[in-house]
């Protein structure tokens, strides 16, 4: 039986997709592999136009992320681990090896095998001699080497002198202010420096050259082993680095070098720097300039002068 209401009617909408239209997302897969590729060529590109530690060090870092990879592209050594240097003749590391095994053949000298490190730093191969609480290579405040200095030194100079590499001597201190019985003035500064320069005269008295012998440097206790304790004893060291750069040292002629070396303890030098520094010099006088010379005036100047006065008031004409 038929009602007064009527059925409802329901329209069903079909939305066909545009899967190959503009709005679609297949490109993109296409242009991003492009943007990739067109990526990996100009790293390529850079590599081959970059220096071969670059390469050797890019190299390194994918055989062996862990391990070579620590290898820079720069000379310059980070702040952080000590950074391997490029050796590609492994020579640094085979003067390395005979050092130790030097060493180790002297039984005076394995006995302070933990005082002498040596490492190999993108500088070039550091002899590091460390000093202990009562001394290790040198005498206590004194920059005269000891026994075991004296004899150390000679079996490097026996290695170092065959190399064509320069050497770098430096000299460092602790924290501790010096006090010993010396000439007045005499600091940390003097003391690393002249430690540095013993070390040097009996380097060159055993074979080093000459002209081997780059720089001498003292820094005093600006440059703390152990920075956490600045009075450690090892602080005390004098390091010599054989450089990997052997090109030949400038030369200097005498009227260009300033004689700044300090004069050693107990010498008749530093005895009179030490009695001229007690009696101080009274400044001499300084001369009274003299003072300038006054002409006399020309005849024409003169005339001029009295027609001038005579036209004063209250000059009599």
């Amino acid at each position: 039986m038929a009602t007064g209401k009527s059925a409802p009617i329901i329209i069903i909408k079909k939305v066909v997709g545009h899967g190959g239209g503009h709005n679609g997302g297949a490109w993109k897969v296409a242009y991003a592999d492009f943007v990739t590729a067109l990526m990996s060529l100009f790293i390529v590109l850079w590599l081959m136009g970059s220096s071969e530690q670059v390469k050797k060090a890019v190299a390194g870092y994918f055989n062996d992320p862990k391990g070579t990879g620590k290898l820079l592209g720069t000379q310059m050594s980070g702040t952080g681990d000590a950074t391997t240097a490029a050796d590609p003749t492994g020579q640094l590391e085979k003067l390395k090896e005979k050092i130790e095994q030097a060493i180790k053949a002297n039984k005076d000298l394995e006995k302070l095998s933990k005082q002498i490190e040596i490492t190999i730093t993108s500088e070039g191969l550091r002899i590091e001699l460390l000093e202990g609480k009562d001394g290790t290579f040198y005498e206590l405040g004194s920059p005269k080497l000891n026994t075991n200095g004296q004899e150390l030194l000679t079996l490097l100079a026996a290695e170092l002198k065959t190399l064509p590499n320069t050497l770098l001597i430096e000299g460092y201190t602790d924290a501790t202010p010096y006090s010993g019985n010396i000439a007045v003035g005499y600091s940390n500064w003097d003391l690393s420096a002249d430690r540095a320069n013993s070390a040097r005269r009996l380097l060159q008295q055993n074979g080093v050259r000459p002209n081997q012998v780059s720089q001498v440097r003292g820094y005093a206790d600006q440059m703390l082993r152990v920075k956490d304790k600045p009075n450690d004893p090892s602080n005390r060291r004098v390091s010599i680095l054989v450089k990997n750069d052997s090109a030949p040292v400038p030369t200097l002629s005498a009227t260009n070098v300033v004689n700044g070396s300090t004069p050693l303890p107990g010498s008749e030098k530093a005895k009179a720097v030490a009695k001229s520094q007690a009696k101080p010099q009274s400044a001499p006088t300084a001369a009274k300039p003299a003072a300038p010379a006054v002409s006399a005036p020309k005849p024409q100047t003169a005339a001029m002068i009295n027609k001038l006065k005579s036209l004063l008031p209250g000059t009599k004409k």
